[in-house]
């Protein structure tokens, strides 16, 4: 009931904007190889779900292989960029200048260096989801309030101590911020790489649908792809809701206690 309440705008301006939608093509009669209504994707969408549920699980298991791979690479660039200087002189500029180059140019790279297996895959997604994590984390550190950094110090605190206890709980809601900026790119990552060369996968379903005309079956895809983004997504904002929550209830002013400890 609160889901709704919260989201009860925006689920009533999307039904209504697929109304319009629906009575546009119909108007228009337009032909479902062209622009399909939104009744007959729906249809679609649960007429094939048994032969969908092998792709869907297919992506569900490369996004999340990916996603976790891309979260532990951010995180830890995301440390070392923060408490190693010289890292954060010389990585800093490199990372961002390695997001300049678009993924799909180094997918045959990868795939001459790892073949067509899982490797390549992964590692396309974990490039493309450990940028926002790393640089929001590496922004949330460097948000620690100065006058508690400086209390630790005088406590005598050491720099493993002041990270772990002060500046960690501060960057854990930019963190989060980067986590679910990562998980919409997750899946879009995961499809792009199915297109490379996959047997299963909505990024499969999609490019037999598009060779065949079926201009109803990308839409399934596309909507499959945006129901399973928002999966993550909310997966994600439920633990962050934990997380946070029990760092603001243990957070820096028990840390202000245990650092001297």
């Amino acid at each position: 009931m609160d889901f709704l309440k919260k989201y009860s705008v925006t689920v009533g301006f999307l039904i209504s904007l697929l109304l319009i939608v629906e009575i546009a093509v119909r108007l228009l009669d337009l032909p479902t190889w062209l622009f399909p209504a939104p009744s007959i994707v729906i249809i679609e969408l649960f007429q094939t779900s048994g032969e969908l549920l092998p792709h869907v699980m297919a992506t569900v298991k490369l996004t999340f292989i990916g996603l976790i791979a891309g979260s532990v690479l951010g995180f830890i660039v995301g440390i070392l960029l923060h408490l190693l200087p010289i890292v954060h002189k010389i990585g800093y500029p490199l990372i961002l200048i390695s997001q300049n180059i678009p993924t799909l140019v180094l997918a045959p790279l990868l795939i001459i260096w790892f073949g067509f297996g899982l490797m390549p895959k992964v590692v396309i997604i974990g490039l493309v989801c450990f940028f926002p994590i790393a640089i929001a984390l590496l922004d949330g550190l460097r948000q620690t309030t100065p006058e508690l950094r400086q209390y630790f110090q005088m406590a005598g605190a050491t720099k493993w101590q002041q990270f772990w206890k002060l500046e960690l709980p501060f960057a854990m809601p930019a963190l989060f911020s980067g986590l679910k900026i990562a998980a919409t790119y997750s899946v879009m990552g995961a499809v792009i790489t199915e297109w490379l060369g996959a047997k299963q996968g909505i990024g499969v379903y999609m490019t037999l649908a598009q060779s065949a005309f079926r201009t109803d079956r990308v839409f399934v895809a596309i909507t499959l792809i945006v129901i399973l983004s928002l999966c993550i997504f909310g997966i994600i904002r439920l633990i962050e809701e934990r997380v946070v929550h029990n760092y603001k209830k243990e957070g820096p002013q028990h840390a202000n206690h245990s650092s001297t400890s």
